[in-house]
């Protein structure tokens, strides 16, 4: 009955609104993304060309939970290829999909990437995918590893499939927790 009134729009305002209360309720994968929250290191190695070595370069990455433990909101600062580089990402657990949903955005495009996937059984692994038209490569599919090493290291890994189908690594980052942050825990 409940979902013949779902479909109809015929749900009283309160039944409603609990089924919104209960949605926007934080709970264990919001806090799993909490445990990546804190100031980081990074060291990155991008691949270019998948025969050849990998550029590398460090940076920081600060992460808080925001809107009361809904989301991570990431904001990084390096350099990429020898230029400075920035970026901002927002992830988050949708309650309703089950799905982990995640935004990026940075100082080398002006696309935004929209990535969406499920964790790993032991929380401590996500993985998303996201479609994108490549300017120089056409359009792409992309898919993102992230990984809760322990509590001072994670490891992020995106690879690409081009329009062949072939899967290449793009990009590793290793972050480590700041010192300072790991001596005041």
């Amino acid at each position: 009955m409940e979902k013949k009134e779902k479909q109809e729009g015929k749900m009283d305002m309160q039944a409603m609104m609990e089924v919104y209360q209960k949605l926007a309720t934080p709970g264990d994968p919001h806090k799993s993304l909490a445990k990546m929250a804190g100031s980081w290191e990074t060291n990155c190695k991008s691949w270019m060309e998948p025969d050849k070595p990998p550029i590398e370069s460090t940076g920081t990455c600060e992460q808080k939970m925001i809107l009361g433990g809904r989301y991570l909101q990431q904001e990084y600062s390096g350099d990429m290829m020898g230029s400075p580089f920035t970026g901002m990402g927002i992830v988050g657990y949708d309650n309703h999909t089950k799905k982990f949903v995640s935004t990026w955005i940075d100082s080398m495009s002006t696309g935004i990437y929209f990535f969406e996937g499920t964790a790993g059984k032991d929380g401590k692994t996500i993985t998303q995918e996201s479609r994108y038209d490549d300017p120089v490569m056409g359009p792409m599919k992309y898919r993102s590893v992230s990984k809760i090493l322990d509590d001072n290291t994670l490891m992020f890994e995106m690879y690409a499939t081009d329009k062949s189908g072939k899967e290449t690594k793009m990009m590793e980052m290793t972050y480590t927790r700041k010192a300072m942050k790991r001596e005041a825990a």
